[in-house]
């Protein structure tokens, strides 16, 4: 059992482990132990995440979300299955995490009427510099 936080936990049978070899640099051992770790959660059928989460957590996921609504996360990182079974555990928690937590709605403001007339006059003093660009005829003055 994955525990997320003190209300969600994710079951065992929400999670499967799929191990492959490591891709990169390590020698013989690369070629011949199957240390990567590809986690599947399937998300879209959890009953213990609210449908909200799940909306934030496909957003969140992007291209680790597939077709058939899991989440796929690859480990490789470090020379040992159990390792990388735990970064791949841990990547997935902290995925959750941050779909639970709601984002603040944006309150729609209008900007100050200072603010207004500083960009005005902004808008006119680099209007002004770009209108004195250009050709100086032989008495000093703009063609």
């Amino acid at each position: 059992m994955l525990r997320i936080d003190d209300h969600i936990f994710i079951q065992e049978w929400e999670l499967s482990e799929q191990f492959t070899r490591s891709q990169g640099p390590g020698g013989q051992n690369v070629n011949k132990v199957e240390t990567a770790v590809e986690l599947r959660f399937e998300a879209e059928r959890s009953p213990h995440l609210p449908a909200a989460v799940k909306t934030r957590l496909r957003r969140l996921a992007g291209r680790r979300w597939t077709v058939d609504g899991a989440i796929v996360i690859l480990s490789q990182e470090t020379r040992s299955q159990l390792r990388n079974r735990e970064i791949a555990r841990e990547r997935l928690a902290d995925l959750i995490r941050q779909a639970i937590v709601a984002p603040k709605r944006r309150i729609a403001t209008r900007p100050t009427l200072g603010s207004q007339r500083r960009r005005i006059a902004a808008k006119v003093q680099r209007g002004t510099v770009k209108a004195l660009r250009g050709r100086i005829s032989g008495d000093g003055e703009l063609e």
